[in-house]
């Protein structure tokens, strides 16, 4: 049978161990929550980037059909930074029968993770739709 010292001093030891490594639990909680924050913020950053990229060429694309529809350059500028993020910048060009409109804006998020996001529409003008050179 176990005396009531030597127990009282086992049920002590153990106390001991456990109070020891408590003290890693806080310091690796310490490292790693940290780290998660990181992590989490990248991924939200990456998603809006993502999100814009996507806006980008909705703007390219709703452009490049008002300009084929022979919209005025206003329509076409506003039909475009309707579905652009904002302070995009548009540019309408034509080359022979295609349009093309470009968008490009800055991902939104810190200025030292910024990237310059751009997309491009081409569209066949409508009036040469079904005209035949000869």
């Amino acid at each position: 049978m176990v005396s009531g010292s030597a127990r009282a001093e086992r049920i002590a030891g153990r106390r001991e161990l456990r109070c020891r490594d408590g003290g890693f639990v806080t310091a690796e909680a310490a490292v790693v929550l940290p780290a998660l924050v990181l992590v989490a913020m990248a991924l939200v950053w990456a998603l809006l980037a993502a999100s814009a990229q996507i806006q980008c060429q909705d703007a390219a694309r709703a452009g490049a059909r008002a300009a084929a529809r022979q919209d005025s350059p206003d329509a076409i500028l506003t039909t475009a930074r309707s579905a652009a993020p904002r302070g995009a910048r548009i540019q309408v060009s034509r080359e022979g029968d295609m349009v093309r409109v470009t968008v490009t804006a800055t991902a939104p998020g810190p200025d030292a993770l910024s990237l310059e996001l751009s997309d491009e529409a081409v569209a066949l003008a409508e009036e040469t739709v079904g005209v035949s050179g000869g």
